[in-house]
């Protein structure tokens, strides 16, 4: 598991420390909405994860709403003019596309 992650029922939170309230917050980044939760340790940070989770889940049954996100797979990526020019080059020195490149170098950062 990557660092900072936090699964719970199969939905994913981002976890950081807020230093001003001396907690840690966990958000859920793959669902149709916000949800977050607050807590001062590990333990009660799953609880408080899965206690937003359900009332979030709870809401969009309410709704009508798919509570998972769904992406397309698509995404506009934005570098300096240089470093796409050097992408280009390796893709086609690799015989690959630039999408290519970029699917691999995002796959290796996340796995």
């Amino acid at each position: 598991m990557k660092q900072n992650l936090m699964e719970i029922d199969g939905y994913h939170a981002v976890i950081q420390y807020d230093p001003e309230l001396e907690m840690f917050r966990g958000e859920f980044v793959d669902m149709n909405g916000g949800a977050d939760f607050y807590a001062r340790d590990v333990e009660s940070l799953k609880t408080e994860g899965r206690a937003s989770l359900r009332v979030f889940l709870e809401m969009c049954r309410e709704k009508g709403l798919e509570p998972k996100r769904r992406f397309s797979g698509r995404f506009n990526v934005r570098i300096p003019s240089e470093l796409h020019g050097k992408a280009v080059m390796v893709a086609r020195a690799r015989g690959e596309s630039l999408n290519q490149l970029v699917a691999k170098a995002v796959e290796h950062e996340v796995t």
